[in-house]
């Protein structure tokens, strides 16, 4: 099978960055210079675009995780800081109201022992919202049951 086959293959699954393909087509290259023709060539075609795995990547995160996690992942993908900086901006938006849903579903009642307070923030750190949206859902939560 050939190189621009492969690649054609594994698109067709789902969108990759331009490092993400690279990495698993280079196992199959007989040269670099090939390697890069396929992926130019690809790019060319508008087949192969970073913009649209980003997208791809916060329409599948944004209802789970926060923006640490998401820019993390983007990162590992290989995505340029412009493209991540720019999807990220518009994530911020709505970053609360995923973050609140996410705590409803979990816990749906404020703590109310620092113990429980701490699992609480654990959780939602551990998702990759940022300390600032954390401690909004807990206060809005207490507001709430007052």
């Amino acid at each position: 099978m050939s190189l621009y086959a492969r690649a054609l293959e594994c698109l067709a699954r789902r969108e990759y960055s331009r490092h993400e393909l690279e990495k698993k087509l280079s196992c199959h290259e007989q040269s670099f210079d090939e390697l890069k023709s396929v992926l130019d060539r690809l790019e060319q075609q508008k087949l192969l675009s970073d913009e649209r795995a980003v997208e791809q990547v916060l329409h599948a995160r944004s209802r789970k995780y926060g923006s640490k996690r998401i820019r993390y992942e983007l990162q590992m993908k290989g995505i340029a800081d412009h493209l991540i900086e720019a999807a990220l901006g518009e994530f911020k938006q709505t970053e609360f109201s995923s973050a609140h849903a996410l705590w409803c579903k979990k816990f749906g009642v404020a703590p109310s022992t620092p113990e429980e307070r701490g699992k609480q923030i654990r959780y939602l750190a551990g998702k990759g919202f940022s300390s600032e949206v954390i401690s909004k859902v807990l206060s809005d939560a207490r507001e709430a049951e007052n």
